[in-house]
């Protein structure tokens, strides 16, 4: 068991604020963000989604994808669309997205492999199934 899990933290919180400001600077020449970017990979992913859906993926509160989203809009990259509920809105790429979003995931990929260029494949290995045991475990605690 660690001694200080304050240092463990504050290290993952640190590498999570530097990763987010990699892809923000790979993605400015495009008017993009991080939080933006990952909605709209969201969404190519998964296909169309409720804000709701997006922000428990996400694990992002209501207010901040409310912005991320009016944004996304505001941009023509998304659409929005109510559902037979009227209180469920239903969120796509929008065409303009679809043609652009090679684009922005080269930049990402690009940025992304930068980042690894020193990080030994095993242990990126290593990491991903720590990450996924990690969080697995914390959402099966949530519930």
């Amino acid at each position: 068991m660690l001694n200080n899990t304050h240092t463990l933290f504050h290290g993952i919180h640190q590498l999570s604020r530097e990763l987010s400001k990699q892809v923000n600077d790979a993605l400015e020449p495009f008017g993009l963000y991080s939080a933006q970017w990952a909605v709209l990979y969201v969404l190519k992913e998964k296909g169309t989604l409720t804000q709701k859906e997006l922000c428990q993926y996400l694990a992002v509160e209501a207010p901040p994808m409310t912005r991320t989203i009016q944004r996304l809009l505001k941009q023509e990259y998304i659409e929005q669309h109510t559902g037979q509920d009227r209180r469920k809105k239903y969120i796509q790429l929008s065409t303009k997205a679809i043609k652009e979003f090679p684009k922005w995931e080269s930049a990402v990929n690009k940025s992304n492999q930068a980042l690894l260029t020193s990080f030994p494949e095993n242990s990126q290995e290593e990491l991903q199934k720590l990450i996924t045991e990690w969080l697995g475990s914390i959402k099966q605690n949530e519930q």
